[in-house]
């Protein structure tokens, strides 16, 4: 020490020494997991009619999604991930603002309205000093332009470059090649927000593409509630080539911000809007209707390899962003962020969110009488609970119009042609409550709601579904349900069918269900 001889400390040292120290325990140590990370850039991917169950980190073998798992490898994997209405314009409505689709008044029903009322998180951020795009599909179908909205509310679209792609149901959209025309323009100092959305797996399909593609039928899965014939396989064929075109994109946006060296600094979503569109699943209100592939990647945010299982809500992904951007969560919103689990390093049950509440108006119209078919429900880690309002009208809408609320395809016209048990599953009446044993019946095939050894546990689901909903003012729960049959459907199948409704009215006999019906794209 200074002033002290060699291998003596003296006491008026020691008590400098003292002093230094007792200082030193009043500055916090920093550590690096206590330093917040910059406000992310976020890649927003959704596939459109992609159903949970087809990726290869979920389980699948069939359907190849490297790069989904990728990102779910190198983030966060969710478990139970749900969209509160099967159907893309109501639920992109959701991601879009924060809130359940029962809380969105016209943008509750497929192919309607947008009602300008309702703030969106791409707005915010974009007021905030992000650049925001979309590529593709943002919210849709509907009409955002009659509420007075410029563009669409996920933001100005990057659409001018095309591909080449391997079946003629798939899109031309270079999904990639347009994000980054959105990068060249932006301001390199501000943070990004941008919509990737994906036109598939939507139909329609290039008849057997996915035979010719490399698809093997013998190695195609078949859920229960479909039957199990090479009509079925080939459709599944040809929708799992179009998931996989669209999962390779997700690879090549991502080696695109690696060389950009903006990979480690944005935050990567990867979704879907409902399942697949097969009868039974798009559009319906059982488990593969509304549970979702979700998985989310951020360098510097998310601890890697983790699985979520808690009960996700796509409404809870804009007050995500808002958090993640250093804004609060707007007062509309009425999702919960995620940010905390995106910041913990705990697999499993994280913040312990164990229901999820879903549900549906009207979607397909294709006549003046044509009404919907509303449904509320309940899911939790044991039990799916469902109340339909009208069992009396057609869950699939009416077959008159050629069950309207379900994509025309080969699986479609199987089941129609030959009815039996598996047209009751998807188009046939329905009783007013459904109850499940998810744990035992994921597909959803065994109602336990008349089982007297179930009556506790459905009162008590039912109970609680009830009590939410009133909670969030759903309209039907508060004794305004006329409300829904008010808004306005704007799709082809409503000049379609008052087509034929007017025919019949005439006597002029309605045309068959085509064989191999394809609906275009653009319609749905």
């Amino acid at each position: 020490m200074i002033g002290d001889a060699p291998g003596y400390v003296s006491p008026r040292t020691m008590k400098l020494l003292a002093l230094v120290l007792s200082l030193l325990t009043l500055v916090p140590v920093i550590h690096a997991a206590d330093v917040p990370a910059p406000r992310p850039n976020i890649l927003f991917i959704i596939f459109d009619d992609w159903g949970w169950q087809h990726a290869g980190a979920y389980g699948c073998d069939w359907v190849r999604t490297p790069n989904f798992d990728r990102v779910a490898k190198e983030g966060v994997l969710f478990k139970n991930a749900f969209t509160s209405n099967p159907k893309c314009s109501p639920c992109r409505a959701t991601i879009l603002t924060g809130r359940n689709s029962w809380q969105l008044e016209e943008a509750v029903c497929h192919n309607g309205l947008f009602p300008p009322k309702f703030a969106v998180y791409p707005d915010l951020l974009e007021a905030d000093g992000y650049t925001v795009g979309l590529t593709g599909k943002g919210w849709g179908p509907g009409d955002f332009k009659l509420n007075g909205r410029t563009r669409n509310p996920a933001g100005p679209s990057f659409d001018t470059e095309k591909a080449d792609p391997p079946a003629k149901g798939i899109g031309k959209n270079d999904y990639t090649a347009n994000f980054a025309k959105f990068l060249q323009q932006r301001d390199a100092r501000k943070p990004f927000c941008f919509w990737m959305g994906f036109q598939e797996p939507h139909r329609g399909y290039e008849l057997d593409s996915g035979v010719r593609l490399g698809k093997k039928l013998a190695d195609v899965k078949v859920p229960g509630y479909l039957p199990d014939n090479d009509v079925v396989r080939g459709d599944l064929a040809d929708y799992a080539v179009e998931v996989e075109y669209a999962d390779a994109y997700i690879g090549k946006a991502m080696d695109m911000l690696q060389k950009q060296g903006l990979l480690e600094d944005t935050l990567i979503i990867v979704t879907s809007d409902h399942g697949m569109p097969f009868p039974r699943v798009k559009g319906q209100i059982y488990e593969d209707g509304y549970h979702l592939p979700l998985a989310m990647r951020w360098g510097k945010g998310i601890k890697p390899g983790r699985v979520v299982e808690d009960f996700i809500n796509v409404r809870d992904l804009a007050p995500t962003y808002l958090e993640l951007a250093g804004l609060s969560k707007h007062g509309q919103m009425s999702g919960t962020s995620l940010a905390g689990i995106l910041s913990s390093e705990k697999s499993g049950f994280v913040e312990d969110r164990k229901v999820m509440i879903a549900g549906k108006e009207r979607h397909d119209m294709g006549r003046p009488n044509d009404w919907g078919y509303p449904v509320r429900a309940i899911r939790t880690p044991e039990f799916f609970y469902s109340h339909n309002y009208h069992p009396e009208r057609w869950p699939a809408c009416n077959p008159e119009t050629g069950y309207g609320n379900c994509d025309d395809g080969p699986t479609k016209t199987w089941i129609v042609e030959n009815k039996g048990l598996f047209y009751d599953l998807a188009f046939n009446y329905r009783p007013e409550e459904e109850l499940y044993d998810i744990t035992k019946d994921p597909e959803c095939l065994k109602n336990l709601a008349g089982d007297p050894k179930f009556a506790t546990a459905k009162q008590e689901l039912r109970s609680k579904m009830e009590g939410i909903l009133k909670e969030e003012k759903d309209p039907r729960l508060l004794g305004n349900e006329a409300i829904f049959d008010t808004y306005k459907y704007l799709g082809n199948r409503a000049k379609k069918g008052y087509a034929e409704w007017e025919a019949r009215q005439k006597g002029i006999p309605l045309p068959e269900v085509p064989k191999k019906g394809r609906k275009a794209k653009a319609d749905e």
